[in-house]
Formats: C-alpha cells, structure tokens, sequence
C-alpha cells in the first residue's frame, strides 16, 4: 500500500491553530507538501516557519469568491482536509442567530463550497483524498449544542453521501470525528470535558484513520463508544445520561 502523504500535495483548510496547526506538522513529518489555508495569514505564516515544504493560501469559507480563488491555488492537491471549525456553547433558550448562522456557514456551508470544486476535479482526474473532520457531538442532539451540533452532523452526513456516490471514481473519503481537543474553542466550555486531548494526539488519531482507509473514525474510547453506540440507545436515556 502506497503511502497516501509522502511526496503527496494536502490541501489542509483550518491549519492556522489547534487540531489544523498539529496535522500540518504531521504531514510535514510524513513527507507531504501542505497547502495551509485558514482566514489567518499572519498565523499561517507562525505554522508554515516550522514546515519545510507549506505553501500559504488564505481562504475565508464563508466567502464563495475567496474559496474559488483559493481553489485556483490548491487545485493540484492529491487530498483535502477540512479542519475548519467555529463554536459558541448555547442553549436554545439563548438563541442567538448571528452565532448559529456563522457556526453552521462556517463547520458545513463553508465545507460544500470547497467540496463544490474539488469532487468534480477529483472524479475528472479519476483520483484524490477527501477527509471531513466532524465531531462526536454530531452522532445525537445534545445540550448547550445549538448550531455546532447541527453542523457538525450536517458534515458528518455529507460525508455518507459522498462515500455512496463517489464509490468506484477513484475518489477516496473519510471522516472523523474527535471528542473534546484543547483548544481556544473548547476553553468556551464551563463544565468538565472527559478525556480531554491534545491537538497533537487528536492529529495522529487523524493520521492513522487516514492511513487504515477506513471511513468512520470515532475517538478517543471509550469516550467516544459512548456516542457511537449511544445511538442506538433509546432517546431518554441517552438525552438523561447528557442532559
């Protein structure tokens, strides 16, 4: 089995921090050239100084004509990652439109944009990489969730779909979907996170399930069973055990 970084190009969307900043370096270790993007130049540059071979391409994913000039860039990417991610803890009770809309046009309108120009590319070529970073809050509603959770699932199930069509095109795609990772979005959180990880461990979770092939990938466990398998679990004692 051919290795899918070395020598290869990845497009990484998200990489100026956190889970996107600790997967650049991975790949870099790995042998691939890394096309960074995220709205960030300055921080794109901090991350590309310790990468040896990183193009900086800054895109805003909310912005059609930001992402078709940044595709213009990256076209010639052998895989995709979409890392992007924005969060504010609410209840519903709490709603607040502006932040639902920015986290659902920014964790999955954002990610069809870019996968607007990239599957019809990848299914041209005959060849390419899709992975969609989710999250264990998408498996089932939970609280304090509105506009991330919804998001997040909306990826997930992106993901499914193009798993089923692309199949046969030479196209590969995966998702994964981490639990709680210590970054500026999870300092939000007022409440306990179990099993907490570093960018760094979270990123070679991410590696792996990229190198295993497989499509779904859920972690850590056994945090993670709890999703996976909690969704087959009646919904009131799933939303009792969260709620």
């Amino acid at each position: 089995m051919s290795d899918p970084f070395k020598n290869k190009t990845w497009w990484l969307i998200g990489a100026s921090e956190g889970l996107g900043r600790a997967l650049a370096n991975e790949m870099d270790a790995r042998g691939a050239h890394v096309i960074l993007s995220a709205r960030s130049t300055d921080k794109l540059a901090q991350v590309a100084s310790s990468i040896s071979a990183a193009t900086i391409v800054p895109v805003d994913v909310t912005s059609k004509d930001s992402v078709m000039a940044a595709w213009d860039s990256a076209k010639d990417a052998d895989g995709v990652i979409y890392c992007v991610g924005a969060y504010e803890p609410m209840p519903a009770r709490d709603w607040d439109a502006d932040a639902v809309e920015m986290m659902i046009e920014t964790n999955f309108t954002g990610a069809a944009r870019v996968l607007s120009h990239v599957v019809p590319a990848f299914v041209k070529r005959g060849d390419g990489h899709i992975m969609l970073i989710g999250s264990l809050s998408g498996y089932r509603g939970l609280p304090d969730a509105i506009g991330y959770g919804a998001s997040k699932a909306a990826l997930m199930h992106l993901a499914e779909n193009l798993l089923i069509d692309l199949k046969g095109t030479g196209v590969s795609v995966q998702m994964a979907n981490p639990g709680f990772i210590d970054t500026r979005l999870t300092q939000k959180n007022d409440f306990k996170m179990p099993q907490l990880m570093q960018p760094d461990a979270a990123a070679r979770h991410v590696m792996q399930a990229i190198d295993k092939g497989r499509f779904e990938t859920a972690f850590p466990r056994p945090f993670s069973l709890l999703f996976t398998l909690g969704r087959f679990l009646p919904r009131r004692l799933f939303n009792r055990l969260f709620g």
